[in-house]
Order: C-alpha cells, then structure tokens, then sequence
C-alpha cells in the first residue's frame, strides 16, 4: 500500500511539473529565435547546441526546482528581483535580434566557419539556455512549484522529487527535439517567410521580457505596499 501511494505520489509530481512548466519554457515558440540566434552554424553545431542546451536546462530547472528557495534566502533575492533582471536580459536579447541585419549572399560554408564548435560551446548556456530557452519565468515557476512539492514526509517528499527531475528530464529532452528540427519544422515557411517569422519571433520575445519585468514590478510594487500598510 506504501509503495502505491508513493508511486501516486511520484506520477502526480511529474504531471503537475510538466503542465506548470513545459507551457511557459514553449520550445516551439523559442525555435525560430534558436535559428536566428546561431545563424551561420552547420546542422552538425546545431545538433551540438540543442544537445547541450535541453542538458542545461534540465539542469537550471532542477536545481532551481530543489536548492532555489534556499538560495534566494541566503542572498536575500526575491523572486520579484529575478523577474525584474531576467526580463530585462530577455528584452535587450529580442531588441538586438530585431534590429540585426540579414545575411546577405554569403556561402554556407563561409557562414558555418563563422560559427565554429568552441563558440557552440561557450553560448550555450548564456544566452541560449539562460534566458531564451530557460528564461526568468521557468525559474520563477520552477522555485515556486519546488516548494509547493514540499511534505513533512521524507519517503513522500523523494518521490514527488523525482517525479518533479523526470518531469524536467523531458521537457529537456523535449528542448533537444524541437532545437534540433528547428529548421525542419519552419522549412515549409520558405526563405522570405521565415525571414518575417523571425522578425515577428523577436518582437513577441521583446514583449514577453517587458511582460517579465512589468510582472516583477508588480510583486514588488504590492510588497512595497504591504509594508507601508
């Protein structure tokens, strides 16, 4: 009856982590931004960064999903703070690839050289995976839904843990997937329309980094008032 329960347990913790996080990290909605951010790479580096970045997000999501309250009291952040700095990464991010330039007639495997393995390497994790793909948002929810898992119970508490790391294995896994056919799946688009696509992705990131920043704001408005009261 035991091990019933904390398979229920564990089950429960990985559905409910998948359905509050997987919406808000939308690697689908991130693809065409992955694209114009690594212009210039061969398939081979990008089948290299998308690996690399479902690896560190399954990563950042984990660890801010178990240590991130922890972490934040001992600095003293709020999570209206990470809200306010992240959001602004992710809108100085999106200004600078809606204002970037098209390439122009330059051959493949001239671009693909511009782009070697070792710079895959050093932006994969800023900013690709922090804060485009695993941005402020995720890891606001990641540390609130942490904690919401929390029980008294110890044997509880590790199964709905591990259910909360498988959930964060597939949605990097699900990162990976989606990175690496990017391309694929925006090819019916053709050149012109993916040009526009891009251009439009930009824009609705900028949006979504003032949104996270307004959000921030707002918490740190309505604690504000809260003291004053």
């Amino acid at each position: 009856m035991e091990i019933f329960l904390l398979l229920t347990a564990l089950a429960k913790a990985l559905i409910f982590v998948l359905a509050a996080i997987l919406p808000i990290i939308n690697p689908l909605a991130m693809a065409p931004t992955f694209l114009s951010l690594t212009e210039g790479a061969s398939k081979g580096t990008r089948s290299v960064l998308a690996k690399r970045i479902g690896f560190n997000s399954f990563l950042l999501l984990s660890g801010a999903m178990l240590f991130g309250s922890y972490v934040l009291d001992f600095f003293g952040v709020s999570l209206g703070i990470v809200r306010v700095a992240g959001g602004m990464i992710v809108a100085r991010t999106a200004w600078q690839l809606l204002n970037s330039r098209v390439q122009e007639k330059s051959p493949r495997s001239q671009l693909a050289e511009t782009y070697t393995a070792e710079q895959a390497r050093s932006q994969a994790f800023y900013p690709l995976t922090f804060p485009i793909s695993c941005g402020p948002g995720s890891i606001a929810a990641a540390i609130t839904v942490g904690a919401a898992l929390f029980d008294p119970k110890w044997s509880v508490l590790l199964a709905r843990m591990t259910g909360a790391v498988a959930a964060n294995f597939l949605t990097g896994l699900t990162v990976y997937l989606v990175y690496r056919n990017a391309r694929r799946l925006l090819e019916p688009l053709g050149e012109a329309g993916m040009v526009v696509f891009l251009r439009l992705s930009a824009f609705i990131l900028l949006c979504v980094g003032v949104q996270i920043v307004w959000d921030g704001f707002s918490e740190l408005a309505r604690q504000l008032a809260a003291e004053l009261i």
